[in-house]
């Protein structure tokens, strides 16, 4: 008779033995040492990220107060060589030359009302340079006057005089001032206007104001330009370069050393 073996839970535990307790918390010792390597990597590139961003808002910023800033265009006021929507990059690296396009603060209530003040967020994009400054009191216009230049308005045929020399302005959106005036710019101002000079406040509309001394409110303290406009960057179809341009290259220098009050023949009576 043939004799059948008739496995036991006890061979089946000696075939599959369980594992021991020390061999489980190798085990789970394992595991662990793996979780805390995944959150060491983890927090390393948490923290190499963050030195990068912080690094490059640093740069941004440094770069956005010493070199260029982007401003958006805001107004009218200089068609045709910058319309509503545009966004300029401004350097602030050169000195301003007569017929350079500028970025200046209000030099005294030129903006009749406030822009609307930026939240906090925004605030922090803009001192980064990430987005343009949405600033109540940033101008742009065009140099027409430098220290000591006796600017007026008009000759025979509708063009500025500078220092005795007809300027013809291709540019312009139409005439070169419906307003006549005649100044001499003083010492450390300038004397500033719109392209699109009948849609424009500019120098010649503050010619009546007072201030510390008579008209002084039209010109614009150099200490106030914040830089000099050079490339139009968006958007893509408009990109274009705000270079110097020839039209006031023959103009003669003037007055040397620039008086230290502001002559104003004609104009001031006028008001835009």
């Amino acid at each position: 008779m043939a004799v059948v073996a008739v496995r036991s839970g006890a061979d089946d535990a000696a075939a599959h033995p369980e594992p021991t307790t020390p061999a489980r918390a190798a085990t789970g010792k394992g595991r662990a040492a793996t979780g805390k390597g995944f959150r060491h990597h983890a927090i390393a590139f948490a923290r190499e990220l963050l030195i990068v961003v912080v690094g490059a808002l640093v740069v941004s910023s440094l770069l956005r107060i010493f070199v260029g800033q982007v401003f958006d265009i805001p107004s009218i006021s200089m068609e045709p060589t910058l319309v509503v929507g545009d966004r300029v990059l401004v350097e602030k690296v050169s000195t301003p030359e007569r017929g350079d396009v500028i970025v200046f603060h209000d030099p005294g209530n030129w903006l009749a009302s406030p822009g609307e003040a930026p939240g906090p967020v925004r605030r922090v994009f803009e001192t980064a340079g990430v987005v343009p400054p949405l600033s109540s009191d940033h101008v742009m216009k065009r140099i027409v006057g430098m220290p000591g230049d006796r600017v007026a308005c008009c000759d025979g045929e509708g063009s500025l005089i500078i220092n005795g020399v007809a300027v013809r302005e291709p540019w312009l959106a139409g005439d070169a001032s419906e307003i006549d005036f005649d100044v001499v710019v003083p010492a450390g101002h300038l004397f500033v206007l719109g392209d699109n000079r009948a849609r424009s406040s500019d120098s010649r509309c503050h010619l009546h104001e007072f201030s510390s001394m008579e008209g002084q409110n039209a010109f614009v303290p150099l200490d106030r330009v914040v830089g000099r406009a050079v490339v139009v960057m968006w958007p893509f179809d408009r990109w274009s370069f705000l270079g110097h341009t020839d039209a006031y290259r023959d103009i003669p220098h003037g007055i040397d050393p620039a008086p230290k009050e502001p002559t104003i023949a004609a104009g001031a009576e006028a008001t835009c």
